[in-house]
């Protein structure tokens, strides 16, 4: 342990160094430098392994904990590592079936389609027909993606997670860290990345969606093969199509781009405020537009989950949104942890007012400022300049949406976020006055709210 603690010290020092070197020992002043040291974080736990990597893009949803430097280089982190040679990849799959990869599969492919810092994927067929939990039978011979944990990648992702725990301790006893709390990051890093390590956790969140939208002719979600699934394997339905990075408007002839991006904008929407459970690793290369004009969706490695009481609350911050309410905002915000301080209340207020007022009116053409991530960012750096914590529920959601603005904005980029999801909200509200597990005590405000939004 003592051996890997230098070296990850001594990749952290190596990396700083370099950064300094590159911003000219300051000299073009303190912003060159902030960007070259987050670069160096970045570049640092890209090079320290996939414990590093997992952990850069828990960082990446905390602007209130982490400068707009460090968030925005951990949101580019690159979870993409040399591929392991299929003989391993093969054992893996001995030792949890028992198997040889030929005898589970026809045509295996030994040359993977995707490479990660946890598992690798490979393209192989069924031998016989399977029908799964929700959706049509996938038939013999049909194409599969096998999901592969690599080997060693929990044990090397522990005992990193074991140092840098010591690390944290180190730091927060010599009072070197004080803007957060480095030990509880690793807490919830530690209960995020053990999901991710048990592939039927993403394998059962897999099947849920795909009940959840199972009406739905858009959405699309792999099927998934349990017979051929375990810990460490997952073999799913493989989709054909193009990542929206792949997406040329040009040759992709019949393809309703705006149709989809507010599509795919609604099913985000239902997950958060409808199901209570949401795909929170979504990213261009995620998500899939197929031939058949659906949006798929991929990796379901990392699930937000909402209480009824949660889901209530955010629907109120949004409508605060819609409306440029600040007190709304801040009353909901609390109930969903975010406490500000009675000495600070008018200021947080009159900053969060400043905020809203900033943004695009519903229909406005304003890029940024008619999006949710402007908004939800920025009142995030609000809190953390304030020395105000939230929970760590609160930026994966913040930073979700903001991909699904992302990935709104690849397939039509004139959308406005703010002013096409206005319509769900009402929905939404309307819904709420039927659950009487959450609005036993709040249906007047209910209603009204619901009322404003029907009339507006």
């Amino acid at each position: 342990m003592m051996s890997r603690a230098r070296h990850i010290a001594s990749v952290l020092a190596a990396r700083q160094a370099r950064a300094l070197v590159r911003s000219a020992f300051g000299l073009a002043g303190r912003a060159r430098w902030r960007a070259e040291s987050a670069r160096a974080w970045r570049e640092a736990f890209e090079e320290l392994g996939p414990a590093f990597v997992k952990l850069g893009q828990l960082i990446s949803v905390r602007p209130d904990e982490f400068s707009d430097e460090l968030v925005a280089e951990m949101q580019s982190m690159q979870d993409a590592v040399p591929a392991l040679p299929a003989s391993a990849i093969r054992e893996v799959v001995r030792a949890e079936f028992g198997r040889d990869a030929d005898d589970l599969w026809d045509d295996f492919e030994d040359e993977p389609v995707a490479s990660a810092s946890i598992a690798q994927v490979h393209r192989a067929r069924l031998k016989r027909a399977y029908r799964p939990v929700w959706g049509e039978e996938l038939p013999a011979g049909a194409a599969v993606a096998v999901k592969v944990i690599r080997p060693g990648a929990a044990d090397s992702i522990r005992a990193d997670v074991a140092v840098a725990r010591r690390l944290a301790q180190a730091a927060v006893r010599r009072g070197l860290v004080r803007r957060f709390d480095p030990v509880a990051l690793l807490d919830e890093f530690e209960r995020s990345v053990e999901r991710e390590l048990d592939l039927r956790v993403e394998g059962r969140f897999a099947d849920r969606f795909a009940f959840d939208f199972r009406d739905d002719p858009v959405v699309q979600a792999p099927r998934i093969v349990w017979p051929l699934s375990s810990q460490r394997v997952l073999t799913m339905e493989f989709i054909e199509g193009l990542r929206l990075t792949e997406v040329d408007r040009a040759l992709a002839e019949g393809i309703d781009f705006f149709g989809l991006a507010v599509h795919g904008a609604e099913a985000f929407m239902r997950q958060v405020f409808v199901y209570g459970r949401y795909h929170a690793d979504l990213h261009p290369a995620n998500v899939f537009v197929t031939p058949e004009n659906r949006i798929a969706y991929l990796d379901f490695g990392i699930v937000g989950y909402l209480t009824p009481e949660e889901r209530y609350h955010i629907t109120q911050v949004m409508a605060a949104l819609v409306y440029r309410d600040p007190d709304r905002a801040l009353e909901h915000s609390a109930a969903l942890g975010v406490h500000v301080p009675p000495e600070k209340v008018e200021t947080v207020r009159r900053e969060l007012g400043e905020l809203l007022d900033s943004l695009a009116r519903p229909g406005e053409q304003s890029g940024e400022k008619s999006s949710f991530a402007h908004f939800g960012y920025g009142f995030l750096r609000m809190l953390g300049r304030h020395g105000i914590e939230i929970p760590s529920g609160y930026g994966m959601l913040i930073k979700s949406l903001a991909t699904v603005e992302g990935c709104s904005r690849m397939l039509y980029p004139g959308i406005d976020m703010i002013g096409t999801t206005q319509p769900f909200t009402t929905r939404v509200l309307a819904t709420a006055l039927s659950d009487p597990a959450v609005l036993r005590e709040r249906m007047p405000e209910a209603v009204r709210a619901a009322l404003r939004v029907l009339v507006s």
